[in-house]
């Protein structure tokens, strides 16, 4: 157990925060694995076992349950794919999509729909220059009209001198019409309704 913080109730509680793995055709949601997230910083758990067998699975899990959230995401994604759970794209909120993590689960063998933090902090290259996605925004012309998205531009993910391509889908935010939410796939194949299509199941 651990002093973790409650992103609804905006303080924190002792207890675990839980990460679970879905599987979705559209209409269906099927857990397919979890873990109770603890902290991995020493000072904030309470009541630690003094022993464990570092044999056990349980031991693993407990491990495992005091690394980062985006870790102990992947290590679920490749759970999955050693046991062929069949899906071509896993979906998260913006919490996961960061560079390192997309390129990260790229590695694994899936492709990333996310919605990604309009920070002026986090790059991605676009027209050869590393550019925030605002600076994106800023510079290029929108679409006019009543049209799903505002913007689509593709833009390469870089990590460690690593890239991979990616495209960025601006759309309306439905609660604030004056401002916008971005969507990143490094499935560039998709069309923008697509994304955004699938992006809505989550």
């Amino acid at each position: 157990m651990a002093k973790v913080y409650d992103h609804a109730k905006h303080s924190y509680r002792f207890g675990f925060r839980m990460l679970t793995l879905g599987w979705s055709d559209g209409s269906t949601f099927l857990p397919v694995n979890s873990i109770l997230l603890s902290s991995e910083n020493e000072k904030n758990r309470i009541n630690e076992a003094a022993h464990l067998d570092k044999r056990t699975v349980g031991y693993k899990r407990r491990q495992l349950s005091m690394t980062k959230g985006t870790q102990a995401m992947l290590e679920l994604l490749k759970t999955a794919k050693s046991v062929s759970i069949p899906a071509k794209h896993v979906l998260f909120d913006s919490w996961f999509s960061s560079p390192s993590t997309l390129h990260a689960v790229k590695k694994i063998g899936y492709d990333v729909i996310g919605m990604v933090k309009k920070t002026p902090k986090m790059f991605f290259r676009y027209n050869g220059t590393d550019m925030s996605l605002p600076s994106i925004y800023k510079q290029s012309k929108k679409r006019r009209g009543r049209s799903r998205y505002l913007l689509s531009v593709i833009v390469e993910v870089i990590k460690d001198e690593e890239s991979i391509p990616a495209k960025v889908v601006y759309v309306r935010n439905k609660n604030k019409r004056n401002e916008y939410l971005c969507i990143i796939s490094t499935d560039i194949t998709l069309d923008e309704d697509e994304i955004i299509r699938i992006y809505g199941k989550r």
